[in-house]
């Protein structure tokens, strides 16, 4: 992708061959073993008063619970929280890890983020079809269903199907294309002004990096709460 366009080294490729395992593949096991090794620390160490890592991970997880059951529902949106949290996480622990000189994002490569957004969508339309049976597909067909509008029932049938075909795609393309810009524009200000612009850049990085792994996961949350409700 961009990155290897520039030629530039990281510091995984000391441990791990770019020409066999590729850096975004590299960085996103990086990135799990991460949020793995954090979870067993918090386990292992919870306290009733949360304090440091815990404090910041609790934060982060009631911040998302919220926003899912806000949306989806306390009863649906609990069973998909977690989904939902650890993608949230990852997304933006991977967008942190490309601000970081020696590392890439690994969001910033389109086959991370269909990773991520081909299961999503996989997994709104399987509570669609779970919730609602075959009555999920009055989702497709527009508020108006009887024999006179058959033709418009058709239209909006072709017009949903496109749009929810085109989901992943948008959450992939969206998330790459911004991560990419990102790391690229941060890499060449670097070797113009070493010192100037990519102090500035970074914190915009910081607020981008932020703001991309919020998107991915609100527009997740939408499909499913999409999915869960009734058709009108």
């Amino acid at each position: 992708m961009a990155v290897e366009a520039l030629h530039e080294t990281l510091l995984m490729d000391a441990i791990i061959n770019p020409e066999v395992i590729p850096h975004n593949v590299s960085h996103a096991l990086l990135a799990s073993v991460i949020l793995i090794v954090v979870a067993l620390i918090i386990r292992t160490s919870v306290r009733l008063v949360p304090r440091g890592i815990q404090n910041f991970m609790e934060v982060i997880t009631e911040a998302i619970l919220k926003l899912v059951e806000d949306n989806i529902g306390h009863r649906w949106g609990r069973q998909v929280f977690s989904f939902i949290c650890t993608i949230f996480i990852f997304i933006l622990l991977c967008n942190f890890m490309g601000l970081i000189p020696g590392f890439a994002s690994a969001t910033a490569n389109v086959n991370t983020n269909a990773a991520m957004a081909v299961p999503v969508f996989i997994a709104y339309q399987f509570y669609g079809i779970r919730i609602h049976g075959i009555k999920y597909i009055y989702h497709f067909l527009g508020p108006i269903r009887s024999i006179a509008a058959l033709p418009l029932m058709i239209l909006m049938f072709v017009v949903e199907f496109i749009s929810h075909l085109a989901r992943p795609f948008t959450l992939t393309i969206r998330l790459f294309g911004n991560m990419t810009a990102k790391h690229v524009l941060l890499l060449i200000l670097a070797i113009i002004a070493p010192w100037i612009f990519p102090t500035l850049i970074l914190g915009l990085g910081v607020l981008v990096a932020i703001v991309q792994a919020f998107v991915f996961t609100l527009l997740s949350v939408c499909y499913f709460a999409g999915a869960v409700e009734e058709a009108h």
